[in-house]
């Protein structure tokens, strides 16, 4: 009996706690409770936890990578293209008739080879056809825009509406009649076929002005009326290139022998 007193008095293990009771038996389990140990503070973990891991792999993944690319061309393209409007306006200002010139060459190429590809849908280019349209692109359409333009808003002073009509009225019923003629003309000698100049005009000479004026009065009211002359012909270009298709297949098309 004596040696099994220090047994029975000695402390017995305290079991891990177990949630806290409610109700009745609170007053029961108080004394557990207050004999139990108290766990240490958890120190929080470094970083943040798992919020915080997660963030550096949210920040790395392929996603992101890709949106800021995405974000970073956009913006590469929007400046390269501000970059070449200024150097553009800038070219218009210190070489006006060499700007307008090769700009006008650049868009009768792409006007004739739209015309092949898509409206005659030639199995095989005909580059010298091309080439020649691009010539007078070069040679005649930009320099001598250019120098009607200018001396038209020398002609024509009056500002407003009033004024844009008067140069609408010059540009579509007197200049255009004659610069359409001139171009066909010059555009089938060049290609070696001169005999065809007359019935080519009596073909398409009259269906091209009546084209014309469809698609170009109403624009250049508006580009007369808005914008300043030394930008004319840059607005002009942006209709030129539905106007070179158009002109390219009127000026192919096959004469039909009476």
């Amino acid at each position: 009996m004596a040696s099994a007193l220090p047994l029975l008095l000695a402390p017995r293990p305290v079991a891990s706690p177990r949630p806290a009771p409610t109700g009745r038996f609170l007053s029961l389990s108080a004394p557990l409770l207050a004999a139990a140990p108290v766990p240490a503070a958890v120190e929080p973990r470094k970083g943040g936890g798992r919020l915080a891991r997660l963030q550096p792999l949210h920040a790395a993944s392929p996603c992101n990578y890709v949106v800021a690319a995405a974000t970073g061309g956009a913006e590469a393209a929007r400046a390269k293209c501000l970059q070449f409007v200024a150097w553009y306006l800038l070219s218009l200002d210190k070489h006006p008739v060499a700007t307008k010139a090769v700009t006008s060459a650049l868009l009768n190429m792409a006007g004739d080879l739209i015309c092949q590809l898509v409206i005659d849908k030639a199995p095989k280019l005909d580059l010298k056809r091309t080439f020649m349209f691009t010539l007078l692109g070069l040679v005649l359409v930009g320099p001598t825009l250019h120098i009607w333009y200018l001396y038209l808003s020398k002609l024509v002073t009056v500002s407003g509406a009033s004024g844009a009509i008067s140069r609408l009225l010059l540009d579509q019923f007197i200049f255009s009649p004659v610069f359409i003629g001139v171009f066909m003309s010059l555009l089938v000698t060049l290609e070696g076929r001169p005999s065809l100049v007359v019935p080519k005009l009596k073909q398409e000479w009259f269906s091209s002005l009546i084209a014309n004026w469809q698609l170009w009065i109403p624009f250049q009211f508006l580009n007369f009326y808005f914008v300043p002359q030394k930008l004319q012909v840059l607005a002009a270009n942006f209709v030129a290139l539905a106007w070179n298709v158009i002109l390219s297949y009127k000026a192919h098309k096959e004469v039909i022998a009476e």
